[in-house]
């Protein structure tokens, strides 16, 4: 379609600058909105698929985040109690893979500063932060986002990219309050040099028990090492991404799990280990109104048992730009976009709920990993920038 007017994005994060990314490649004037005063080293690790990071290097990143990102190897899987291995490989040594070809494992933080530049490179003016969405206001040939700050601005059409707590969802979706999946994770990054004599040699691994796995990777070409630690729970108090958690306190979840673990646990560094409770919002029937859309958490917040969120946010920035591109107006864009992804979303939601049911069986020696939806290539392998788009022209 005609790139007339601007594009306004609300929300920094992986899927509003993919977003971003691939509609400045075709043209249009994008203005991405961010709440946060600054945009800095936030997150920890994250997989990214195949077919995600091919999406990427299509965009022209490719070659700083093969630099920035570790190949995700065959995964070992062991026995919470004893570290025998349950599914997947202990041994993963190996050439460096340089290539899309396997998921990657890699620092949130380097893959958003790798966007944010290649944004910012095309644009300095792009990506304005201390915006913080109140209301969204439509009309026939426009959008306008207002700002607490007083700001209002006008658009041809707005992307809502600002995550599971969105702010667009709520003010023109959906209204109702995020619901508490009963699950609690823990998360630290540790430096290698503290990390190294509790791996054994192997670089990924997931420790799984009853209601409660734990799993770490390295990132950052190997000096760090990403923990994750989720276990099962009836309470939580709110919902938040940094809540402040205590290694004596991490320690006690996991009581009763191999030495690695806890020798990890215990090498977490004090006042950066953090908590946060899981929550879900059932799907909503649509994504889009009017010129308004929704991509990544904001449309369809998923569990994490997979480690296919941030994909499914690229994924839908990617998919969107084309659907724009390809189509002659902004409605048959949207409804592309959705009839293109939503079957792709909901399969993975669904997964990811089984994938946690497996991996936190009560029992571990009959959890059956080796059948687990992980192994579902297909579930990786989706490529967005050659799934079918229908356009209603």
């Amino acid at each position: 379609m005609t790139q007339a007017g601007d594009v306004a994005i609300v929300g920094a994060g992986l899927g509003g600058l993919t977003a971003a990314l691939a509609l400045q490649r075709q043209g249009w004037r994008v203005r991405v909105y961010e709440q946060a005063p600054v945009l800095g080293e936030v997150g920890a690790g994250l997989s990214l698929s195949p077919g995600a990071g091919r999406g990427l290097a299509s965009l022209g990143v490719g070659p700083a985040l093969l630099d920035a990102s570790l190949p995700v190897p065959d995964i070992a899987f062991v026995h919470y109690r004893t570290g025998e291995r349950l599914a997947g490989a202990l041994s993963q040594d190996g050439a460096p893979d340089r290539s899309f070809e396997t998921a990657r494992h890699v620092h949130r933080a380097d893959l958003h500063a790798i966007l944010l530049a290649a944004v910012g490179a095309n644009d300095p003016d792009a990506v304005r932060t201390g915006k913080r969405l109140e209301r969204v206001e439509q009309g026939a040939a426009h959008v306008v986002a207002h700002f607490a700050d007083g700001e209002a601005v006008e658009a041809a059409l707005l992307i809502g990219a600002d995550g599971a707590r969105s702010a667009v969802r709520r003010t023109l979706f959906d209204d109702q309050p995020p619901v508490f999946a009963g699950q609690i994770a823990y998360r630290c990054l540790i430096p290698i040099e503290r990390a190294a004599p509790y791996l054994g040699g192997v670089n990924a691994m997931v420790s799984i028990g009853a209601g409660r796995i734990f799993n770490r990777y390295l990132i950052r070409k190997g000096a760090l090492l990403n923990v994750i630690g989720i276990v099962q729970s009836d309470v939580w108090p709110e919902e938040g991404w940094n809540t402040p958690a205590t290694v004596a306190e991490f320690a006690h979840a996991f009581e009763g799990f191999h030495a690695q673990v806890l020798s990890l646990i215990g090498c977490a560094p004090p006042g950066h280990l953090i908590k946060w409770g899981l929550f879900v919002r059932p799907p909503i029937a649509t994504w889009s109104a009017g010129r308004v859309v929704l991509l990544g958490d904001a449309a369809h917040p998923i569990l994490p048992f997979l480690g296919l969120g941030g994909a499914l946010a690229i994924e839908d920035g990617i998919v969107l730009a084309r659907a724009l591109n390809e189509a002659s107006s902004i409605e048959p864009a949207f409804a592309a976009f959705e009839h293109a992804r939503k079957p792709r979303v909901e399969t993975v939601r669904t997964q990811s709920i089984v994938q946690g049911e497996i991996i936190q069986a009560s029992d571990p020696d009959g959890a059956g990993v080796g059948r687990s939806p992980s192994q579902n290539t297909t579930l990786f392998d989706y490529d967005p920038c050659t799934a079918p788009l229908a356009i209603n022209r």
